[in-house]
């Protein structure tokens, strides 16, 4: 199982402002292996989406152009203190992760 995603979420004034740095290895199928001379398989995130309260506020399709333990912030209005986040993500060989926090 990859590392958990550090997550974190702060009211700053009429909005939440998340953080979330996500442990993948982003490769890009394009670098050999320096040891055998070849191609590492790509392997990237492909989606992400990000929910306040289990409402979707935030979805991004990325490719190969991310890097490797990727960071994302957002900025979201109407959360409160108390409230949950949480992000999820899928990557092209079908494995994905979940984090979650709560707004302090």
């Amino acid at each position: 199982m990859p590392n958990p995603m550090r997550m974190r979420a702060n009211v700053e004034g009429d909005t939440v402002v998340v953080r979330v740095l996500m442990t993948h290895p982003e490769d890009t199928g394009l670098i050999k292996d320096k040891a055998t001379g070849q191609f590492i398989p790509a392997h990237f995130i492909q989606s992400v989406s990000c929910k306040l309260n289990g409402k979707e506020v935030i979805s991004a399709d990325w490719g190969t152009a991310i890097s490797k333990n990727p960071f994302l912030e957002f900025r979201v209005k109407g959360g409160k203190s108390g409230d949950t986040v949480s992000v999820t993500w899928l990557d092209n060989k079908g494995e994905s992760q979940t984090g979650s926090t709560t707004v302090g």
